[in-house]
């Protein structure tokens, strides 16, 4: 009975169940009957808990030492902090291996394979990307598009000359005391080599703030405006005006050319279409003047480097008059050149009045020119004497300034400025009038210390260098509708255009010594004036005497010499021509200018110099 309870139970341990089954009824195998499958035993459940008791037991027996106790804590929170990881890092894998393939190309929009995304794998996916360097997105298709973000934009923050270089610690000398020059001059200024201004040419463009994008209004049915502008200007109306000093990152505004597909054609600007295709291929450069009703006389650059005869653009813009005038006193290649210059020629100008139609190159360069970086405008009656590499690196890199102007030798005030061209006649005393008005309703005030480190509200704009990026550009724009809609004397609307941008920018306009200016353009006389110059004087004669060297003196009266007859030899003759060239040269006699002999005339009382 023992034996066969002990067989039993070996045969039947773990199959409890199968005896619940049979009614709880012991059935006894037969001998040749197959034994049942035995279910695999599992681990016994108190065996366990013995274990796990027997563990903790131990833990325990070791956490009233503090050492161990902080130790064994530390390790359990490392494993744990290592499991999550772990985990975790196997979700986000698996989710992103649900895409059957990524194709990145040129690192731009990836090739993507046809899958079923929800929201929350997106978000999954995405919250996984580190710093969200890469969007994903899901499209209308369910596939999904990984764009790589752009790089941010790079921009010249300017530069340092080397310590100890020349230009470093250059100072501008004081004026020479002259009394007898007391007008405008040149003064020294401190140009790099054009070889190292060439290296310091910047690779990326300055920063534009506020301003990214602009645009320009472009429309063929015209709205005259309450007062003032012209059909090429587009008429804008004071609101648009208002709008345009409203500084946004996206801005739309007039800039001339509102007619026509193209600045230059069919725009009241008209060019030539193969001068347009020669100025869109001009990048880099350019230098651009302009002369208009034949007013003044083509100067030709000099010092200039074979780099920059090479590289750099020279366009000069005439009308049909200057062109005929051209054509008959200068030579003009087939080319269209004369010297450096390219000649355009442009027809249905805009205005009758010659000086603003000057207005529109000098403004609107990055219209004309939309591929250029830095442009220099010299007007008409200057002649360039040095390199534009270095007067672009003086004025613009080395200053980190996008804008340069000269400020007027002698006036800065905006005030004192419109009494001068009025009383210059350089324009309609009421329209000078009307343009200040206006401007003091705007809050225009007259120059003072306030405005510092301003130092002029008044340019010598003969001259404008600049780089063409969306500040500068707009600057230019909003400048030229003020000389469209108001006077051309855009000395008078300079510093009003110039102050309300600076208000919502921190941007503004370099303005240096205009003996600086002096310095690298000469200035010249207009055309009328030169052709009513006096003729140039004889050269003088050469007196050579025996045994001495030829001197060079003025004419001087005649001589009555005696006859040959009567001289007593040759020494004698000599002794009196050098009498008669010593009292010539040591009382030379003085011809008063018309302006002395007036001012002597309305005098009391005359000097009386006694005769010889």
């Amino acid at each position: 009975m023992t034996s066969g309870s002990l067989g039993q139970r070996s045969s039947s341990y773990g199959s409890l169940q199968q005896q619940m089954q049979n009614g709880g009824v012991f059935l006894q195998q037969k001998p040749n009957q197959p034994s049942p499958p035995i279910a695999s035993r599992k681990t016994s459940k108190l065996f366990i808990s013995k274990e796990k008791e027997n563990m903790f037991m131990w833990m325990f027996k070791f956490v009233h030492r503090k050492k161990v106790g902080m130790m064994f804590l530390c390790l359990v929170s490392i494993a744990a902090m290592l499991w999550v990881l772990y985990v975790g890092k196997g979700e986000v894998t698996q989710e992103v291996h649900n895409v059957q393939s990524l194709d990145f190309k040129n690192n731009s929009i990836t090739k993507l394979s046809p899958m079923s995304v929800d929201e929350e794998t997106m978000k999954a996916i995405n919250s996984s990307l580190a710093n969200h360097e890469t969007k994903i997105t899901s499209n209308d298709d369910k596939t999904m598009t990984i764009i790589p973000p752009p790089p941010p934009p790079v921009y010249f923050t300017g530069y340092t000359l080397p310590h100890g270089h020349p230009c470093e610690t250059f100072t501008m000398p004081p004026p020479p005391a002259d009394k007898k020059r007391t007008g405008p001059r040149p003064c020294p200024v401190c140009y790099l080599p054009v070889e190292e201004a060439i290296a310091l040419m910047p690779k990326a463009p300055s920063f534009s703030p506020v301003v990214k994008n602009l645009t320009y209004i472009h429309e063929q049915n015209l709205t005259k405006s309450e007062f003032g502008g012209s059909e090429f200007g587009g008429y804008p109306s004071l609101k648009q005006r208002l709008e345009s000093y409203d500084i946004k990152e996206s801005m739309t505004v007039h800039c001339g050319f509102v007619r026509g597909d193209k600045p230059g054609r069919n725009t009241g600007f008209d060019i030539d279409e193969s001068d347009i295709f020669e100025m869109d291929q001009c990048h880099g450069v350019v230098v651009a003047s302009a002369i208009f009703g034949a007013y003044d006389l083509i100067q030709q650059p000099k010092n200039i480097s074979e780099t920059a005869k090479k590289n750099v653009c020279f366009f000069m813009f005439v009308d049909v008059e200057t062109a005929n005038y051209l054509r008959n006193s200068s030579d003009i290649d087939d080319s269209n050149r004369i010297g450096l210059w390219r000649i355009v020629v442009v027809h249905n100008l805009p205005y009758t009045d010659p000086r603003r139609n000057g207005k529109v190159p000098k403004l609107l360069l990055h219209r004309l020119f939309p591929n250029v970086r830095y442009s220099l405008w010299v007007d008409g009656k200057l002649e360039l004497v040095v390199d534009p590499y270095q007067i672009l690196e003086r004025f613009l890199w080395r200053k980190n300034a996008s804008f340069a102007i000269s400020r007027h030798y002698k006036r800065f005030d905006v005030f004192v400025e419109a009494e001068a061209n009025k009383a210059a006649s350089k324009y309609d005393n009421a329209s000078i009038d009307l343009q200040i008005n206006f401007y003091k309703t705007e809050g225009l005030t007259p120059y003072s210390e306030a405005k510092l480190p301003i130092r002029s509200d008044v340019p010598e704009g003969c001259v404008v260098i600049r780089e063409h990026i969306p500040i500068s550009n707009l600057f230019t724009c909003l400048w030229f509708n003020e000389v469209d809609r108001f006077t051309s004397r855009d000395q008078i609307s300079f510093s009003t255009v110039r102050d309300k941008i600076t208000s919502k920018t921190n941007w503004t306009v370099h303005m240096f010594w205009d003996c600086q200016r002096r310095n690298f353009v000469v200035q010249g006389y207009h055309r009328d004036i030169l052709e009513h110059w006096p003729p140039p004087p004889s050269p003088l004669p050469l007196l050579s005497l025996p045994g001495r060297p030829a001197v060079l003196v003025p004419p001087f009266p005649a001589v009555s010499v005696p006859p040959p007859s009567t001289l007593i030899d040759e020494k004698l003759k000599i002794s009196v021509l050098e009498t008669s060239i010593e009292h010539v040269v040591s009382n030379p006699t003085k011809i008063p200018s018309a302006r002395r002999r007036r001012r002597s005339g309305s005098r009391r009382h005359r000097k009386v110099v006694g005769k010889l």
